[in-house]
């Protein structure tokens, strides 16, 4: 009886504010909380909001858990996250021959550091020594930490800052860590819970951007001031280094260092907005100094230092310098930081219309650039001698995506990973000064693969522009829309997706029958700046119209039918998901909305979204809310219409996006009588699981659902 009440006692809430309150966003302006019918939702743990969140996962959970094929998509879903046989991916630390990773498994779900060498790790069993135990430290403790890293003070490497947050939250608290004993170290940095970056300077000295105190936090909820903080003072005595401004996204600090490891410029990141940046040069390795604005453009990126070079990737036209978007390219830093007016670049690459930079790494006398050409990953090896740039392709395998993985600053080997949809990851170590590549480590099967192909296609969006997707299927699939589909993308923050092996989609999808496609839509960072541009304010709907048009490709290829055809995205691909669930209901039969964004009116009043304003537009311009009304699909759920039954997932310990737009998109549909599914993970940060169990169990409930709403 109890959460019969508090279900039916939420929908009469709801349902007592008057509609209207939600008509015209366009013209009434950002609503406030009061002005909002489920503005109380907004408030992650108000215990109003708790109780509809307890009733609705209750409710939902009942129905799902209560499907006989969750508990085998459980335990299929726990066996992958929790295989010991899984490449535990490796970190050079401080030497070629030391070898980190961090691991969880069934016992260790919270996960350890620990450590081996590089001959060890190339055997079948390497032999670990825990440098870090959390889980036995959340116990000791009583605390629910997760580990969010490691920085460690090069070149040693032995004393490390390490980052942990309480249930997942992009919060931390800062604690010094001495890797070579495997303790805390009595006395050394501690930086409360707080949103913070840091960076070593020396061993007595670190940049901390975090609260100070009053009006110390931009609007977005990130530090817009940066301190120096000497060991032995406290957080009230650290030296202002820079400040920005409250309007800021954020104020950042960051050390270029040396192959050898020696710091040759302190940096601050002026973080304007999503994607504008500029970065000031306020000191080297000989103290601090007067902050200096570089002349790069707001939309660049420093990527590494390779022999007194600054590396840097372009996201806009450098007209006085005849770069380009898309571009890499080099300016030396001694004259960088002479004159920085006159220091000239040099351009490194410029790819083509269907090619973008992924990745820059450094070893101690190389570079490694991985680009994707026509989303298919290829890597090449770089050197600057003589005053003159030169390149090499690296040898690796064909029509896969390409990750640059740890790099040692005290040799030239690197790791690389190579992934595709049907072959299991694979962990090459390759050797930059020779080029020697060999294959070290594999993942085994997560699946059965036998039968089953890769396509791809492009589908031609309202404006004409071909949008590629890729398609994994079994060979002779029949063409007659009764295939059942999910259909996933991102769109968005220039993130590419790429071809990669995923035991989940594989065991609880692609072996059961159903087909798995991923959409490459403008918003990402396929074909480089332009792709992502392309989706930017007032072009969002083409974003969302690229989707729907490979939506309809499929559909008209007779691939699947509405009827078979389900939708999945997070965080901002929630956002897509929500936009397409409103805009083109017609075409789908599931819908999995993971931790959206889903207010886009409100958005930048709720958790971190003021720091997006550069990608989405500001809802507190007329012109820009006009637009972003226009597509905003909280506002967009309305009565009469037939929308499939959506799946809507979140966490109450998300501080990035926040749980409110999932619970608000939910509970408007509730006070309008559509049917939904919820599930909101009490703890799990933004990315909705804390833990391996936790994901497991969020697995499972989007595979029973999917199941139940496009095979059965």
């Amino acid at each position: 009886m109890r959460l019969v009440s508090i279900a039916a006692l939420a929908a009469a809430l709801v349902s007592l504010s008057p509609m209207s309150a939600l008509a015209d966003p366009a013209a009434d302006g950002v609503p406030s909380i009061e002005q909002d019918p489920y503005g109380w939702l907004e408030a992650p743990d108000a215990p109003k909001a708790m109780d509809w969140v307890k009733a609705e996962n209750a409710r939902s959970l009942g129905v799902l858990q209560a499907d006989p094929r969750y508990q085998q998509f459980h335990d299929d879903a726990l066996k992958i996250a929790t295989a010991t046989d899984r490449i535990p991916f490796p970190g050079f630390r401080g030497t070629e021959d030391s070898i980190d990773n961090f691991w969880q498994d069934k016992e260790h779900t919270r996960g350890l550091w620990r450590r081996t060498t590089l001959a060890s790790y190339a055997t079948a069993t390497p032999e670990w020594r825990t440098i870090l135990d959390v889980d036995a430290l959340a116990k000791a403790e009583n605390a629910n930490w997760v580990y969010h890293g490691a920085q460690c003070l090069p070149p040693e490497e032995r004393l490390c800052l390490v980052s942990l947050s309480t249930a997942g939250k992009d919060a931390v608290t800062v604690r010094e860590f001495d890797s070579t004993t495997g303790k805390f170290i009595d006395g050394g940095f501690v930086l409360p819970d707080g949103k913070q970056v840091v960076s070593w300077v020396d061993e007595n000295t670190l940049l901390v951007a975090r609260e100070w105190g009053p009006d110390t936090m931009t609007a977005s909820g990130y530090p817009f001031v940066i301190k120096a903080l000497k060991r032995g003072q406290s957080l009230d005595q650290a030296v202002e280094v820079m400040r920005g401004l409250k309007t800021d996204v954020s104020v950042q600090p960051s050390v270029v260092r040396d192959s050898d490891g020696r710091a040759q410029a302190l940096l601050a990141n002026r973080i304007i907005s999503s994607f504008e940046n500029e970065v000031y040069l306020v000191g080297d390795s000989h103290g601090l100094t007067t902050p200096v604005k570089l002349p790069f453009p707001l939309k660049s990126s420093i990527q590494a230092l390779h022999k007194g070079q600054l590396v840097v990737t372009l996201e806009q036209d450098w007209p006085e310098q005849n770069l380009k978007t898309g571009d890499l390219f080099a300016v030396d830093l001694a004259a960088l930081k002479r004159d920085p007016a006159a220091a000239k670049p040099t351009l490194l690459l410029r790819p083509t219309p269907r090619q973008s930079i992924s990745g820059v790494s450094t070893t101690h006398d190389k570079m490694v650039v991985s680009m994707l050409d026509n989303v298919r990953g290829v890597a090449d090896i770089w050197d600057y001698a003589g005053g003159k740039w030169s390149h090499s392709p690296m040898d690796l395998p064909k029509n896969v995506s390409v990750g640059l993985g740890s790099s040692s600053n005290r040799g030239d080997k690197i790791f690389v990973s190579v992934s595709s949809y049907l072959e299991p990851t694979t962990l090459w170590l390759a050797d930059a000064a020779t080029g020697k590549v060999e294959r070290i480590k594999s993942t085994p099967p997560r699946f059965d693969a036998t039968g089953l192909v890769v396509d791809q296609y492009e589908a031609a969006s309202t404006d004409g522009t071909k949008v590629p997707y890729f398609i994994v299927h079994r060979a002779g699939m029949k063409l007659d829309g009764s295939n059942p589909t999910l259909l996933y993308a991102y769109g968005g923050f220039q993130i590419s997706q790429t071809p990669s092996y995923s035991g989940a989609v594989g065991k609880l999808w692609l072996e059961r029958g159903g087909i798995y496609v991923v959409a490459n839509i403008r918003g990402g960072g396929e074909f480089g700046p332009a792709w992502h541009n392309a989706g930017l304010k007032e072009n969002r709907q083409k974003v969302f119209d690229d989707y729907a048009s490979v939506a309809k490709d499929l559909i008209a290829r007779k691939i699947t039918s509405p009827r078979r055809l389900g939708i999945e995205g997070g965080s901002n691909g929630g956002l897509l998901m929500g936009v397409t669930m409103t805009q083109h209901p017609e075409l789908f039969s599931a819908v999995v909305v993971q931790v959206p964004l889903f207010d886009m009116i409100r958005y930048t009043q709720i958790a971190a979204g003021a720091s997006w304003v550069g990608e989405y537009g500001d809802p507190n311009i007329p012109e820009q809310r006009a637009y972003i009304a226009k597509y905003s699909p909280y506002q967009a759920i309305k009565a009469g219409v037939k929308y499939p039954e959506p799946l809507f997932e979140t966490s109450t310990a998300d501080d990035r996006v926040g749980p409110g737009h999932a619970r608000k998109a939910a509970a408007k549909m509730q006070g309008l009588g559509y049917p939904f599914y919820y599930y909101e993970n009490i703890e799990g940060g933004h990315a909705a699981a804390a833990n391996l169990q936790e994901t497991a169990k969020r697995l499972a409930v989007e595979y029973t659902y999917l199941t139940k709403k496009l095979m059965d």
